[in-house]
């Protein structure tokens, strides 16, 4: 800047100078030209025009010149401005995304953390590989292969995470660096000024920028360095786990196509290889344990539900248990419903058994702790109710259940665990065919048991079999098969039986008529399950019953396929799995709505009614119904945008030919926040009476005295004139009309009427009872008993008891009245 305001004083003192003088002189010629007398003075005139074109062309060609130098100058000068700029410019740009590398680096990857986890995740890798991979001994077992291709999984999973961290992070320094470095290749940052003091300068920004960039410089290639070589380890480890898990598939399909071919030598033959059996037993566990903790650790969330819903469920049995026996506890034996004697077993039994199908690819020691702790809950209900034989029978196969399970745990194959299978089956054989020949089966409510049993015993005759000639696996799988099938048809029967029972008696003690609840249809007259709760069983039973099989991943793997494989619609992708997730969504989030409502419609605690619960009940309602439709359209990966467009489209359809259905809706929502009337209030709307029932989305429904239910839209609630007789307080005023003869003693009269009141409980104490004479008649006098009763819904039974009361205490005074009424 300094140099251009030299540049420009020295320009104006050139104008001054000389050009504006040459001007002056010009102008003055051409004014002394033109006084000339033009005719007389000719040569004169020539004279001076060739002067004054002479001078005017020195004067243009000297303008003209002066331009040129000036104009060169000017543009040297701005390209020298702009240079000094862009290089600025880029300088600090540099310098700039130095500094951000530089934060990166500080905060970013932890390699050594990464290298501890890493060699952790290799070491059980080689527990996982023993067995398998190593010291894979005389044959390999389904119980291995299937827990180390869980473990292997898990591992994969967490290399692979690993793995994207340290790509992503690598990727984010590459773009700093190659950032960086074109800046470096700019043309502009080599170009030199011609001015000797800018170029010093420039030369000094440089080296300054080159000693603050230079450390950090280094720490950038040293970093991607490093990060290259932990990339090439996590890249190496998760090929090995890739090849490893496509081995034991190899090996998974090998056992399945030889299921039925001889693997070891007979069960008294030679011993091809001989491993300790504590060695076994101590690697199993460290494997069974890896893979129950990994499982836990994944699925914290569905167990935490499954936990929660346990609770509920128990909280919903206690609840029943009490109004169960609050309705006639002398005549109530709870001996008759197992339901209700352990409200929290009962819960476990249910809960355990209906949502264990949630946990996606269980391993076994998870899943058999479920099988496990439901039936140890089963056990305590059977105590004094199933007869002592079949309580025995239950004993005797729910422990070798245990026992079968725990021999499942053994991984490896070795000739000590052939010998304990053996003496399972025979037990099973023997425990089998006693129940099923001499089994005492009219004491069974559920036939079918006796077909699960007998099942027990084939699988065991198979296992026996196999064993001995040496088909292992085989041999294995059916004897742990049979006692889980026969264990399991019981859980599920139980299941069924608790679930059902519990529904009946809710029906019973919430009032709820007819036969259809929850939308599931129940014969009043049979205590026997619905038809479609036994089909669930079988699926379920063979679902769980045929995991046990290899065989069964060939068939549910391509159906997961199936269902998980992304199909195209335009620009919208999907999958049937998140087609069913969808409208599973939908269907949960209307039914606990329908639940929550049934429950409070039936619910006549007081307390909740004070607490005017009953009106947030269509908010919670709506929410529930708003959340589940959020979800639905989440998993089925609507973006909110085009959600957003939808939602606006039916709005207009909406507001054209729903407007009645929208005012209920708009009214259901003033009666949840300005709260007129409560459910459990009692009420007249419109000329009908009776109490609240629910408060839905469209309508509200009333209970009349006379048994049914007036369902009456939420727009005319608001619009008819309401009456709430229990909005601020549940009390009401009777009036009871005595008419008495003329010289009756009226103050003896007015004494016993006012004292009758007061010794009802119901009634309250103020204000008052009062007598007044109400009229004067030809015959009578009419006497008006006034008092009030605490709660409007005693009213009538406190006025029956007052007007008996009244008759009695006339009776004692020798008084008969003239008549009473209303």
């Amino acid at each position: 800047m300094k140099y251009r305001l030299e540049n420009n004083t020295h320009r104006r003192h050139l104008l001054l100078k000389f050009i504006l003088p040459a001007i002056f002189n010009l102008f003055i010629q051409a004014t002394a030209f033109s006084q000339e007398d033009t005719a007389g003075h000719k040569a004169v005139y020539d004279s001076v025009a060739a002067n004054y074109n002479q001078a005017a062309s020195k004067l243009f060609y000297s303008i003209s010149q002066s331009g040129a130098i000036e104009e060169k100058k000017n543009i040297a000068e701005y390209n020298e401005d702009t240079l000094s700029t862009r290089q600025d410019e880029i300088i600090e740009e540099i310098k700039r995304l130095t500094l951000e590398a530089k934060s990166y680096l500080e905060k970013g990857l932890d390699t050594t953390g990464l290298s501890v986890e890493l060699k952790k995740i290799e070491h059980w890798y080689e527990i996982t590989s023993d067995g398998v991979f190593v010291k894979t001994g005389s044959v390999q077992t389904n119980r291995n292969l299937q827990t180390s291709y869980e473990i292997l999984r898990e591992l994969l999973t967490r290399t692979l995470a690993r793995k994207s961290y340290v790509d992503d992070y690598y990727r984010k320094l590459v773009s700093l660096r190659n950032t960086i470095d074109s800046l470096y290749t700019k043309k502009v940052l080599y170009t030199l000024s011609t001015d000797s003091a800018v170029l010093m300068r420039y030369v000094n920004k440089l080296t300054v920028v080159s000693r603050e960039i230079k450390p950090i410089d280094s720490s950038f290639k040293l970093a991607l360095t490093n990060i290259s070589d932990l990339q090439t380890t996590v890249n190496k480890f998760v090929n090995t786990l890739n090849a490893s898990l496509e081995k034991i598939e190899t090996f998974q399909e090998e056992l399945s196509g030889n299921r039925f071919r001889r693997e070891v030598n007979n069960l008294g033959g030679a011993i091809r290889h001989v491993r300790p059996f504590n060695e076994i037993i101590e690697m199993s566990l460290i494997k069974g344990g890896l893979a129950l903790t990994f499982y836990v650790r994944n699925e914290i969330s569905l167990i935490s539900l499954l936990l929660l819903l346990v609770v509920l469920a128990a909280l919903f049995l206690s609840s029943l248990k009490r109004r169960f026996e609050s309705r006639a506890p002398e005549n109530q034996n709870l001996q008759s419903h197992p339901v209700l004697r352990y409200p929290v077993l009962s819960a476990i039994v249910i809960i355990l058994n209906l949502f264990q199908f949630i946990f996606p690819d269980p391993p076994f020691i998870f899943i058999a702790l479920l099988w496990t702790i439901s039936a140890l809950a089963l056990t305590i209900l059977f105590r004094k109710f199933i007869t002592g034989y079949w309580m025995r029978a239950w004993l005797v196969m729910f422990a070798l259940f245990l026992l079968g399970n725990t021999v499942n745990l053994l991984l490896p194959a070795s000739r000590p665990e052939r010998w304990i299978i053996l003496t399972l089956s025979i037990a099973g054989i023997l425990a089998g065919l006693t129940l099923v020949l001499m089994g005492r089966r009219h004491q069974l409510k559920e036939k079918l048991v006796i077909g699960f049993i007998a099942f027990v015993v084939i699988l065991q005759a198979v296992s026996v079999f196999a064993n001995i000639y040496g088909r292992y696996n085989l041999s294995k799988t059916c004897m742990v098969s049979g006692f889980l099938n026969v264990v399991l048809a019981i859980l599920f029967f139980w299941t069924i039986r608790l679930l059902n029972e519990s529904i009946l008696l809710a029906r019973e003690v919430y009032n709820i008529s007819g036969t259809k609840v929850f939308n599931i249809n129940f014969d009043s007259d049979d205590s026997k399950a619905p038809s479609i709760f036994y089909v669930f069983l079988i699926i379920g039973w063979f679902v769980l019953f045929a995991r046990n099989f290899y065989a069964f991943r060939l068939i549910a793997d391509p159906i997961k396929n199936f269902i998980s494989q992304k199909r195209t619609i335009g620009d919208f992708s999907i999958t049937i799995g998140s087609v069913l997730q969808f409208f599973l969504i939908l269907y949960l989030s209307g039914m606990i709505s329908k639940i929550i409502s049934f429950f409070a419609s039936h619910n006549n605690d007081t307390v909740l009614q004070k607490a005017g619960i009953g009106s947030w009940l269509l908010l919670i309602r709506i929410s529930i119904i708003t959340i589940g439709l959020l979800l639905a359209f989440a998993v089925l990966g609507v973006p909110m945008d085009r959600l957003t467009i939808i939602l606006s489209a039916l709005g207009v359809g909406i507001g054209f030919g729903l407007q009645s259905l929208v005012n209920n809706l708009v009214s259901g929502l003033i009666i949840s926040f300005e709260k007129p009337v409560n459910v459990g209030d009692v009420v007249e709307i419109g000329g009908q009476s009776g109490t609240v029932k629910s408060i839905g989305f469209r309508s509200s429904v009333i209970a009349t005295g006379l048994g049914s239910d007036v369902i009456i839209p939420n727009g005319n609630v608001l619009n008819n004139n309401l009456v709430n007789w229990t909005r601020d307080n549940s009390s009401k005023s009777i009036d009871i009309i005595v008419s008495v003869a003329h010289g009756t003693d009226l103050q003896k009269v007015i004494q016993v009427l006012k004292q009758l009141p007061g010794q009802d409980d119901r009634v309250l104490k103020f204000p008052r009872p009062v007598v007044l004479i109400k009229d004067y008649k030809e015959n009578t006098i009419d006497l008006q008993l006034q008092f009030w009763a605490k709660n409007i819904r005693e009213w009538a039974a406190v006025k029956s008891d007052i007007i008996l009361a009244m008759d009695s205490a006339f009776q004692a005074i020798h008084f008969r009245p003239g008549n009473h009424e209303i």
